[in-house]
């Protein structure tokens, strides 16, 4: 499966899937074979950052 290119796309999409299917990032990158540090970067660099006790990007 591929994510979603657009920053903004992604972030919807990782929030939906943390929200609705994983209890963790690291359980969403595991199952989904995606590096964390990837998505990590790609949404902080438009400002968003993973809250691990929300489990959620904000």
């Amino acid at each position: 499966m591929r994510l979603p290119e657009d920053p903004v796309m992604l972030y919807s999409f990782i929030n939906m899937k943390l929200r609705d299917f994983y209890p963790s990032l690291d359980a969403l990158c595991e199952d989904m074979n995606v590096e964390k540090e990837d998505i990590v970067r790609k949404l902080k660099l438009v400002g968003f950052e993973y809250n691990p006790a929300k489990n959620r990007f904000w």
